[in-house]
């Protein structure tokens, strides 16, 4: 199970670069309901919770994925300005993405919250270890892309 995840992880990293607005908004869109299928067939719930943890899930996807949206524009702003980084940028660019981890964390804490109240405490727990398995690989490999700040420059010389 866990090549079938990896699999999927390369995938959204590598999309993830996409320049668009729809490119983003298809591979989100194809990256949830895949998502949303495996951890369904994981969970394997019975009515109503299946129900109950659906309405939890859908809000919990629009808010990861407003913030994979953002972690999406930090990294394009890093690429932007990679060749040229001062200080100044350095130092906004390392907030924003602190800000936008600590967030992620922050509605992982309230999916559990309300996952636990619809399916139970076991159920919402693994519901939260499957869902920071994907975000770990797919860091993991959206950060393997990036190159760290002088990296480039050590590769020219």
């Amino acid at each position: 199970m866990k090549k079938l995840f990896l699999s999927l992880a390369i995938i959204i990293s590598v999309s993830s670069f996409a320049q668009s607005a729809d490119d983003v908004a298809l591979v989100q869109s194809l990256y949830g309901k895949s998502k949303g299928d495996i951890i369904r067939d994981y969970l394997n719930l019975p009515e109503p919770q299946a129900a109950a943890f659906q309405a939890v899930y859908d809000n919990y996807e629009a808010e990861r994925k407003a913030l994979g949206q953002k972690k999406m524009q930090i990294i394009s702003d890093y690429a932007t300005n990679y060749d040229n980084i001062t200080d100044e940028k350095a130092d906004e660019l390392a907030k924003n993405n602190l800000k936008n981890n600590v967030d992620f964390e922050k509605l992982l804490s309230k999916a559990y919250g309300k996952a636990k109240k619809a399916i139970g405490s076991i159920n919402a727990a693994k519901f939260i270890q499957l869902e920071q398995y994907f975000q770990t690989t797919v860091r993991s490999s959206v950060q393997d892309e990036i190159p760290f700040i002088g990296e480039l420059d050590k590769i020219k010389k």
